[in-house]
């Protein structure tokens, strides 16, 4: 069995994240959407609220397994048994950053493999700041999110 995970804060979820977790779900077995726990971060969303939403946007993936880790992420790849990780990138700014962490990540175990994916493009400029500002304002976020995470941040915003 082939098992992928996808790891991130997503908070919230967005239309960019579903682009990724749907089409990274047809080069395995299993995905497994992972929410990272940082100690050091306080979310707009608590760790069960999105793990809510996630399970509710992704309900139609097979094979898909939403849970949360905390700790370094190969440790959590040791575990699931996974084959590699999928990591979205946007811009040159993210493959900086994605390509230290998949260098660091292989450092600290050979066989974790790390796989890029690019977001469609009218997805690829999407980011969980950007969007949680805009809906802040009032802005529509309609386009940006299912509709069910739009209705949760409108809701945190009233």
């Amino acid at each position: 069995m082939k098992i992928v995970i996808y790891p991130g804060s997503f908070d919230p979820i967005h239309n960019g994240h579903l682009d990724v977790i749907e089409r990274a779900a047809k080069l395995c077995d299993k995905m497994i959407v992972a929410v990272a726990k940082n100690p050091g971060k306080t979310g707009l969303f608590s760790t069960g609220e999105r793990l809510g939403l996630i399970e509710e946007v992704t309900s139609h993936i097979k094979g898909r397994e939403i849970t949360t880790f905390d700790g370094l992420l190969v440790d959590f790849f040791r575990e699931t048994g996974a084959e590699a990780v999928v990591r979205g990138l946007r811009a040159v700014s993210d493959f900086e950053y994605e390509f230290q962490m998949a260098l660091m990540n292989r450092n600290l175990l050979d066989d974790l493999e790390t796989i890029f994916l690019v977001p469609s493009q009218e997805n690829i400029y999407l980011s969980s700041r950007i969007i949680k500002e805009v809906a802040r304002f009032g802005g529509d976020i309609d386009g940006f999110v299912p509709p069910i995470v739009g209705k949760a941040l409108r809701e945190k915003f009233s």
